[in-house]
């Protein structure tokens, strides 16, 4: 299979979920700026959702940018980080209707931790189908952000079980870090 194919699908993906993202949010049914009011803390998770959406598929798209190929196990590997991927639209509603309440903030930090590991899994799969000296593999390097991110989504879960704004600032934080796309497989690509 061309790896064109698998991110033709993946962008499906990735576009469905951030639609369902979107339809989740209610409309206001008055015209005046308060009635937004009750809708902060769900256009708040939305935003989130739809950053770290954001940054998936440009990551996504930046790896498979420094692939030539995929087989069965890449293949499954995608698949799994979409499963969980997929479960954004679910948390980041639950969270936004229960205004970041503490059972709600833990779910959506399993998800972003479990979403961050497959995409790991999904690098380390691709890794292995590739030669070691490949474009890849000089990109990748030791991916010091990618297990950053892996840490902070564990604290941010124990946390939210006590303070789940303060998981909701470290989920943001984890973000930010991200906001600018992985420039490591630009810059080896253009050499």
């Amino acid at each position: 299979m061309t790896k064109g194919r698998m991110e033709a699908f993946s962008d499906g993906v990735i576009a469905i979920i951030i639609t369902i993202m979107v339809l989740e949010l209610p409309v206001p049914h008055q015209a005046s700026v308060q009635a937004l009011r009750p809708l902060v803390p769900k256009l708040l998770s939305y935003v989130l959702s739809f950053v770290y959406m954001g940054i998936y598929w440009n990551n996504h798209h930046h790896l498979l940018q420094a692939i030539r190929n995929v087989n069965g196990a890449v293949l499954w590997a995608n698949l799994h980080l979409l499963f969980w991927l997929s479960l954004a639209p679910l948390v980041t509603a639950w969270m936004g209707e229960t205004h970041f309440a503490s059972v709600p903030v833990v779910a959506y930090g399993v998800v972003q931790f479990l979403a961050a590991v497959a995409y790991t899994i999904l690098v380390r799969t691709l890794l292995k189908s590739h030669e070691r000296d490949s474009a890849l593999a000089q990109a990748v390097g030791r991916d010091v952000k990618g297990k950053i991110s892996v840490g902070l989504y564990l604290v941010a879960v124990l946390i939210a079980i006590v303070q789940p704004r303060v998981s909701c600032g470290i989920y943001a934080l984890v973000a930010l870090m991200w906001l600018v796309p992985d420039r490591r497989i630009e810059r080896t690509l253009a050499r």
